[in-house]
């Protein structure tokens, strides 16, 4: 119960995401349109996966923002000392939530958000793409309004996190292409890498 209960706290931890409403987004909100696109996307994936795993780590992965909140990319993207600062009240956030979960859950959930953060096994690398897509979706979905100078750069720079898979790279090209298509169409001046 007391996981349960702080769980609770994502529904109202906001991300740096606007919805279409013109709302912030909650963790909760993406987290689980991250698990819906896992869903939908693998019977498309190059490699089969274990999806019950995979859904596991994206819940588990977002779970350590109810004690450790929300750190948004671009804050991470140019300062090593708030990435440390990130990592490590990250990693207490699930220490400590294997230490209130009994033994053998509790070190289920540690290996597993462990297993995303290291981004080696296949499960973890389509998490990790798809929460990296989802937040390109939803700020696609938004005014553009809301969009920081540093996310016009931004929608060019998943290439990296989907590498791996010929879907996934496919699926990138759409939500690049998208968020390209709404800034030409809000005239937002940008610089699309070579």
């Amino acid at each position: 119960m007391q996981i349960i209960s702080l769980a609770e706290k994502l529904k109202y931890e906001l991300r740096h995401s606007w919805i279409s409403q013109g709302r912030q987004e909650s963790v909760a909100e993406h987290t689980w349109r991250v698990s819906l696109m896992a869903i939908l996307i693998e019977p498309y994936l190059d490699c089969k996966v274990d999806i019950a795993k995979l859904l596991k780590m994206i819940i588990i992965h977002d779970l350590i923002e109810a004690e450790a909140c929300d750190v948004p990319a671009f804050d991470t993207m140019n300062n090593s000392t708030v990435k440390k600062q990130k990592v490590e009240r990250e990693h207490q956030a699930i220490v400590k939530i294997k230490n209130t979960l009994p033994k053998e859950l509790g070190e289920e959930v540690y290996n597993l958000w462990m297993e995303f953060e290291e981004k080696e096994s296949y499960e973890a690398k389509v998490a990790n793409a798809l929460d990296k897509l989802e937040a390109q979706i939803q700020h696609n979905e938004a005014d553009i309004s809301t969009w920081l100078e540093i996310e016009k750069e931004m929608t060019f720079m998943m290439g990296k996190h989907v590498e791996f898979d010929s879907f996934l790279k496919k699926f990138k090209d759409q939500i690049e292409q998208d968020g390209e298509e709404k800034m030409i169409a809000a005239g937002v001046e940008f610089h699309k890498p070579l």
